[in-house]
């Protein structure tokens, strides 16, 4: 066998180095150098056939030099890793192999295996050494049409059975993907998925280097977003979780690039400002209240109210921990002392929104419900909390799909059990908010019947409460004389025999006789 003929079969065999088991290299060569001899050409080329299938079958790239560098193997997956023909690419040297991936000429691992290349090692994020197999990561810009990948490589020498070397085999595969699972997982432990600011963890461990190093001044500041929870609510999560990425838009949008910015959990947010006194620290909170102001302008519908504050640790006489809670502290001072009450803004707003949804004339249904709380001789008191209860009282249909509201025939069972939740969830919305607490269970109440048959406590008599008894009474006699999808409005007159109807079961019989006289 001639040596031109040896190299063309060294190349087929090489070709044949199963994924990444770089050891079988040798004992391919070592068929091709000493064995070739005892086997015919037919089987030999059969062999060799088969062999050089397999390798480019293969899903991991291959390449290999031989002793003078020079390209023997390049099969088909790094063909299309590189967009690299085989015929362009065999019999090259001077580190041509790695312009397709490197865009310049450079050693690769198998040139360090050869003795030469140290000086590549750079293009590598690590390089180790498991006996004779070197192991190499690392980024390579031009393969895949420019958009590149991360690989993991492994390179082993391949040598003949009395050790002379032959040259190398490097096997390259792509781990991009591996490495953006990574990342994501990376990025995941230390970031809020909502917000895209760190977390609590990161959060504390950076306190707790901070205290390390001894970086002071360092200056926390505090920030409470208000009526998240009436919002998630009212009007679902999506909207809260809209709201928390605003204020977490406006609150990093105010401080420095190299400062940390949190979501705590919740509505709560924190800032650490290293390297920053109490002055530039207050000069933070005072832009990110500006701030907030200016996000309203462009969201009037929704408004963002943030409650700020601030604490600065001087030197190393206490620990940030107890910084951390002077902030918390302050940030609730302010928010009992800016006169601010940022739920009622948000309460308006969605009045707005449920007025949408209703067919009463809440004025109207206000002016009935009031003329008959004077009549039974209601307080002051009374007849405010009667007004509020008028203007919220079906606050829990805003979970109910406009489809049901609005549908024009009747209802099946499954939607009347959707309609007849609104209560129970009109009560969890008015728990949440400081103004509408006190009326949260009236509006539990407000579609009991005086017999026992409402819903959905099943109360009966003077079990309910005066204001639902007259607000139901008020409901009825507005639901009856509006037009609906379903039926057209009755006159006044109609509506006063259903009501006469109802008395002593749906409703007081005491208060439905002093609303007749009215």
């Amino acid at each position: 066998m001639n040596s031109g003929q040896r190299r063309d079969d060294l190349r087929r065999l090489v070709d044949a180095l199963p994924d990444d088991k770089i050891e079988a290299a040798q004992t391919l060569l070592e068929l091709l150098l000493i064995e070739s001899s005892k086997l015919s050409d037919e089987k030999l080329v059969r062999h060799l056939s088969l062999l050089e299938s397999i390798i480019d079958s293969l899903p991991d790239a291959v390449l290999a030099v031989d002793r003078e560098g020079k390209v023997v193997v390049w099969n088909r997956a790094v063909e299309e890793m590189t967009g690299v023909k085989k015929e362009e690419m065999l019999g090259r040297g001077e580190y041509a192999y790695a312009v397709p991936f490197f865009g310049k000429q450079r050693p690769l691992l198998v040139n360090f295996l050869l003795g030469n290349g140290k000086e590549g090692e750079q293009v590598y994020e690590k390089i180790e050494r498991k006996g004779h197999i070197l192991i190499g990561e690392g980024f390579a810009p031009f393969p895949r049409g420019g958009s590149g990948l991360y690989f993991l490589t492994f390179a082993a020498p391949v040598r003949d059975e009395k050790g002379n070397l032959l040259g190398a085999v490097q096997c390259i595969r792509d781990i991009s993907e591996r490495k953006k699972m990574e990342e994501e997982l990376r990025w995941g432990s230390t970031h809020d998925t909502l917000t895209g600011l760190y977390n609590r963890a990161f959060f504390e461990e950076q306190l707790r280097q901070l205290e390390k190093c001894q970086c002071l001044p360092v200056s926390l500041v505090f920030c409470d977003l208000d009526g998240l929870k009436v919002v998630n609510d009212m009007l679902g999560h999506e909207q809260g979780d809209e709201l928390l990425r605003r204020a977490g838009k406006v609150i990093a949008s105010c401080v420095r690039s190299s400062d940390v910015v949190a979501r705590l959990g919740g509505d709560e947010f924190a800032v650490i400002l290293p390297q920053t006194d109490r002055k530039k620290a207050d000069e933070v909170a005072k832009r990110i209240i500006e701030a907030v102001e200016m996000d309203n302008v462009r969201h009037p519908d929704l408004p963002l109210s943030i409650s700020v504050g601030v604490a600065t640790a001087k030197d190393a006489s206490r620990p940030l921990r107890e910084v951390y809670k002077e902030a918390d502290d302050a940030m609730y001072v302010n928010k009992l002392a800016s006169g601010r009450d940022p739920r009622g803004a948000v309460i308006r707003t969605l009045k707005e929104v449920l007025a949408e949804k209703e067919f009463h004339n809440t004025e109207r249904m206000k002016d009935v419900a009031c003329k008959l709380g004077e009549a039974v001789g209601l307080s002051r008191e009374q007849m405010d909390s009667l007004r509020l209860l008028v203007d919220v009282h079906d606050i829990g249909k805003l979970v109910i799909p406009d489809h049901i509201l609005f549908k024009p025939g009747p209802l099946t069972a499954e939607e009347m059990k959707q309609i007849r939740r609104h209560p129970e969830v009109g009560y969890r919305i008015a728990l949440s908010s400081g103004e509408l607490a006190p009326i949260a269970p009236l509006i539990l109440q407000h579609h009991e019947w005086w017999d026992g048959r409402g819903y959905p406590q099943g109360l009966r008599g003077n079990e309910i409460h005066i204001l639902s008894r007259i607000l139901a009474i008020a409901d009825a006699y507005d639901a009856m004389t509006s037009d609906r999808p379903y039926r057209p409005a009755l006159t006044s007159q109609e509506a006063h025999e259903e009501l006469r109807k109802g008395a002593g079961s749906q409703f007081d019989p005491e208060l439905v006789q002093i609303f007749l006289k009215l």
